[in-house]
């Protein structure tokens, strides 16, 4: 079902630096160094959305009458801290590094020509700071065609076991097929990121929740082949906000805790500019889901739209804007190509965020 309200927590201002330092009223926002002054109350009836911002306690002194509850729940779930991610804390910005193990990828296809290149690579990207390293071996980006089982198997098994044996650092598996989920883990990743929130092979809820790993969910309209084509929604924000909350209630039926989900709104994935745009702009609603949120819009053909940069790796800059629009609204994790840059570009924000330098240990 169509859910009738939805609640956007906005006027975002840091939180206090030291424990224990008395705020400057708001609320928290879901563990991240921030905190807000006002909510976006949405209502929706069939394709008709009413919005409007008003102060926290305008919000909810007034009687909703039948949304109270779903109200309550929602700030709560916003507030809450998140829990850690296979032992990673995300109480600020983290960086999950991309390992694309594929001839095709839309950015980076092809570089790297064997597993130890892609092992190379992904220690240099866990040298400059990523906290996740995310290993790829089908591309999903618009156009693509599938691979086979085995192929995939043969791209990013010996990238897992290389990396695992060289690095503590934390890899996921970027699949839709549950089997490539259950070798991967034998090899030894820790989470699972599916751009089709297990939907697209009939096993991989059982076996995600087998594996009792974390579980990266993302919204994409459509095969990889034919999303961009024509994507249609009555309120792409909304419409995301859905797909995601009924994915995350799937998960926890089959046996998958919230504390172990991540919701990825899927910027690019069967939307168009405007699309991307507003589910960009919206990013602080996606916390109301009570998980944590993760964004990968680096190098993305809408930064070309925008800009007028047609080669993805010319499109570092409007990455790291991006990256870091994601993070002044709460968005604990960035997937990106250009790791050094993206944490640089986070320590300055933060920086400044705080006003001090104790940033990024």
């Amino acid at each position: 079902m169509q859910r009738s309200i939805y609640i956007r927590p906005v006027g975002l201002f840091p939180a206090p630096l030291e424990e224990g330092e008395q705020a400057w009223g708001g609320l928290p926002l879901a563990g991240q160094p921030l905190r807000f002054a006002a909510v976006e109350i949405i209502e929706r009836e069939g394709k008709t959305a009413n919005r409007r911002i008003v102060a926290l306690g305008d919000a909810f002194e007034r009687d909703w009458g039948r949304y109270t509850l779903a109200a309550s729940d929602l700030l709560e779930a916003i507030r809450a801290p998140r829990a850690r991610l296979a032992g990673l804390a995300l109480d600020r910005p983290r960086i999950m590094g991309i390992v694309n193990v594929t001839p095709d990828s839309f950015s980076d296809g092809g570089m790297l020509g064997s597993a130890q290149d892609a092992i190379d690579h992904g220690l240099r990207l866990a040298e400059e700071g990523a906290d996740i390293l995310d290993i790829g071996g089908e591309s999903t980006r618009p156009g693509a065609d599938p691979v086979s089982l085995e192929e995939e198997l043969a791209h990013v098994i010996p990238v897992i076991e290389g990396l695992r044996a060289k690095t503590e650092t934390l890899i996921s598996i970027d699949t839709r097929k549950a089997e490539v989920m259950r070798r991967a883990v034998a090899a030894g990743a820790d989470i699972l990121n599916d751009v089709s929130a297990l939907t697209y092979d009939p096993q991989s809820l059982a076996v995600a929740a087998e594996t009792g790993l974390p579980v990266i969910l993302m919204h994409a309209q459509g095969d990889p082949k034919t999303m961009n084509d024509d994507p249609q929604y009555a309120d792409v924000v909304l419409d995301v906000f859905d797909f995601l909350e009924k994915r995350i209630a799937a998960c926890e039926a089959a046996g998958i805790p919230r504390s172990k989900l991540v919701a990825d709104p899927g910027i690019g994935f069967g939307k168009h500019l405007h699309h991307n745009v507003a589910v960009m702009s919206a990013l602080s609603l996606y916390h109301a889901l009570g998980v944590p949120v993760l964004i990968g819009a680096s190098r993305k053909k809408l930064i070309d739209r925008i800009c007028d940069v047609p080669n993805p790796k010319d499109r570092v800059p409007g990455s790291l804007a991006a990256a870091l629009a994601g993070a002044a609204q709460g968005v604990q994790i960035t997937r990106v190509h250009d790791v050094a840059a993206t944490r640089q570009a986070l320590a300055v924000w933060e920086a400044v965020l705080k006003g001090s330098d104790k940033v990024l240990g």
